[in-house]
């Protein structure tokens, strides 16, 4: 089944030199991008990650040190592929949790401002783990009962992700899922919007999960502070952002409780004016 767009989407996959999405660089980005009318355009690119690929990684990807030495680094493409990519919306797998953060935390190191508003993101692992639950090569051979070649490399998954998205929707589109957290009921339809929606768990202010929101609100779903308001915390404990700044936490995050300490603040001026 082919896609029902209104505007392009890109599927995406990075190699990584670890799984920190706040210390671990790319060293392989694959971008299939997915026309309106449903032609397709990729770029794939090695890159320089700066620092050490540890050879329990290249064991997994087979991507060694030596293969990108003399590979352009991520700050030298950076807008090249944020241009490529354009207003499209975002597809991949556990992209939600890791290859759309991890990208959102290279551009911002770089000073690429990649503006995520209005993008809706597909995440074809959590289709398949609330209709079938197992891993991207598993799904391959389920949906598409093929065996992904050169497996672990960034454009022969992206593809594979590609393909099992459609191939997703030619099994279950019309078909229910009652989520176990809300109790509602969820519809798998070919529109990337619904899509989108059931991709989430639940939806992320800051793409990795520290910040979340409740009814629209931002509230904290980690420490001490689990489950109150964002901003209420600012309000009551100003400390407490100053050490999110100082902390690890990543640029995004940074990025996103800025702008709710910055309304916060602005709302407060309105308000004594």
């Amino acid at each position: 089944m082919e896609l029902k767009l209104t505007k392009p989407i890109v599927f995406l996959d990075l190699e990584t030199t670890g799984i920190n999405v706040t210390t671990d660089r790319i060293v392989e980005i694959s971008i299939i991008k997915v026309n309106i009318n449903n032609s397709t355009e990729t770029r794939t690119q090695l890159i320089n990650p700066t620092i050490p690929i540890p050879k329990v990684v290249t064991a997994i990807h087979g991507i060694s040190n030596e293969d990108v030495k003399d590979c352009p680094t991520f700050a030298e493409v950076a807008h090249s592929f944020a241009q490529f990519i354009g207003n499209a919306d975002l597809a991949g797998y556990n992209s939600i949790k890791f290859d759309i953060p991890l990208l959102m935390e290279e551009f911002l190191r770089v000073n690429v401002d990649f503006d995520m508003k209005g993008r809706r993101i597909v995440d074809v692992q959590n289709i398949f783990h609330k209709m079938e639950q197992r891993t991207l090569s598993a799904a391959y051979k389920f949906y598409c009962g093929k065996t992904i070649e050169n497996a672990h490399r960034a454009e022969a998954d992206a593809m594979a992700t590609y393909e099992i998205l459609k191939s997703q929707l030619d099994m279950y589109e019309g078909k229910s899922f009652i989520d176990s957290r809300t109790k509602k009921e969820q519809l798998i339809i070919n529109d990337v919007k619904a899509l989108h929606d059931f991709s989430y768990y639940s939806k992320s202010a800051d793409l990795i999960g520290h910040i979340i929101y409740d009814n629209d609100i931002e509230i904290f779903n980690f420490g001490k502070h689990k489950g109150k308001p964002v901003s209420e915390v600012f309000k009551t404990e100003p400390a407490y952002y100053d050490w999110m700044m100082k902390a690890e936490f990543p640029l995004y995050t940074k990025k996103v409780i800025t702008a709710i300490k910055l309304r916060g603040f602005n709302n407060n001026s309105v308000n004594v004016d």
